[in-house]
């Protein structure tokens, strides 16, 4: 049996660079708290609470002379407001890629348009986006695109980890319902990369395994793009989750991992998985 690997599975640079930046400011000032998990993954969310991150529901909770982290997914402007007129000491993890985000849909903003956002109802990142501005709108599908009634100006932008064909439906249907459209693709580089290899995977593969927590999004995102080109399509949170019949007769298994996902759960997936096929050699790149 082979495995495939797809090159860039696992945490995107955003999340890798804020799960460092929680561990080394617990590590320096014994205490760190945020606004809820920093990302969707139980296992990790575990871990940094044992590292001295702890996670609350406002910055009532947050003591006095300890910091407070901002997470990759963005952070309220009415948040960062509170926290200033406090004057916390503001541990900034929000990924550069969702700044952008915020930055694009004030500009929009600017030319008076209404703001649509493509994304995900209540979730993290699409909260912060939505609250750059007054009364945006979030489509999650398109059933909900068609309910719109007619706008003379709008500017849209989607969540970063939403799936192309999603956006492409939505923007096919305001096109109907908006005079003056304008869509910026703010679907994020390491996603868009992400989405491709496991389409490509999934269809060369006899069975696919996605490794991600069901809380994250693009982890369930990834699960669907494959299941669409792959019925054999599964996804775990841990190697626990494996199940030997999934296995019988594959040659070629793909593995991918959602952006929450960390590098020693991928690799206690993989190493379980060469235990279930007697695989000896080492897992294979898939760029």
């Amino acid at each position: 049996m082979k495995i495939l690997l797809a090159k860039d599975a696992g945490y995107c640079f955003g999340v890798r660079d804020a799960v460092s930046l929680a561990y080394e400011t617990a590590e320096k000032e014994g205490e760190v708290f945020m606004l809820g998990d920093i990302v969707h993954n139980e296992n990790v969310v575990e871990e940094l609470e044992e590292a001295g991150v702890k996670v609350v529901n406002s910055l009532d909770k947050v003591p006095d002379n300890k910091p407070i982290l901002f997470r990759a997914h963005g952070t309220v402007p009415d948040v960062w407001k509170e926290s200033k007129m406090r004057e916390m000491e503001v541990v900034d993890a929000t990924c550069p890629l969702v700044t952008e985000i915020h930055e694009e849909v004030k500009k929009l903003h600017s030319e008076n348009r209404k703001i649509i956002i493509i994304g995900d109802h209540g979730h993290d990142e699409v909260n912060g986006i939505k609250e750059q501005v007054e009364n945006a709108i979030v489509v999650a599908n398109p059933e909900e695109a068609m309910q719109l009634r007619k706008i003379k100006k709008a500017g849209v932008v989607s969540q970063s980890t939403q799936m192309i064909e999603n956006v492409q439906e939505i923007i096919n249907i305001l096109m109907t319902k908006v005079f003056d459209l304008r869509f910026v693709n703010t679907i994020c580089f390491p996603t868009r990369r992400n989405h491709e290899q496991i389409k490509n995977l999934s269809e060369i593969c006899d069975i696919m395994i996605v490794i991600g927590s069901f809380t994250s999004a693009n982890s369930k995102r990834l699960t669907e793009l494959a299941k669409m080109r792959n019925e054999r399509t599964f996804q775990v949170t841990s190697a626990e989750d494996l199940e030997i019949d999934w296995f019988q007769s594959s040659d070629t298994v793909g593995v991918s991992a959602g952006a929450s996902t960390p590098d020693n759960i991928i690799s206690e997936v993989l190493d379980k998985i060469k235990s279930i096929g007697k695989v000896t050699e080492k897992e294979l790149v898939y760029e």
